[in-house]
């Protein structure tokens, strides 16, 4: 099972990645970083990227759906407005896409055991990069991905 710096390696394999982080969204810090960073600064779009993380995971607007015929508005174990989801340590987010005029900025949220306050950001070239693919292969990579 790779670590972080084995993951953002292989997170650079992908056509067209420019970057790759592991972050921390509570804190905004840079757990590890491989290729370039937007604007030259990795920790700077760590903690951008982060805020953008905490603004998802904290709104409402974006947890999980309740079960259908269900109207509590609650999470699917039942709980109101769980933040955890229903195995208690999942994000209710897996990823976000962000698009610009030349490039794709892909957070996927990593599953733990303990916290779940952790994503991977991969910034890809628009013009060499496959979004679908990125996608596909970092949720393969953050299922297999080992913090600690």
């Amino acid at each position: 099972m790779p670590g972080i710096d084995e993951s953002l390696l292989e997170a650079m394999r992908l056509p067209g990645a420019r970057g790759a982080s592991v972050v921390d969204w509570i804190s905004g810090l840079a757990l590890g970083a491989v290729g370039d960073a937007p604007g030259g600064d990795a920790e700077a779009t760590a903690a951008e990227t982060a805020e953008l993380a905490r603004l998802a995971t904290e709104s409402g607007a974006l947890a999980l759906a309740a079960p259908p015929g269900d109207g509590t508005g609650a999470s699917p174990d039942g709980a109101p407005g769980d933040p955890d989801g229903p195995s208690g340590k999942e994000p209710p987010v897996q990823d976000l896409i962000i698009t610009n005029a030349d490039s794709y900025h892909l957070l996927r949220f990593v599953t733990t055991t303990f916290d779940s306050t952790v994503f991977v950001h991969l910034w890809l070239d628009r013009s060499e990069g496959n979004l679908a693919l990125a996608r596909i292969r970092l949720a393969e990579l953050t299922d297999r991905l080992v913090l600690g």
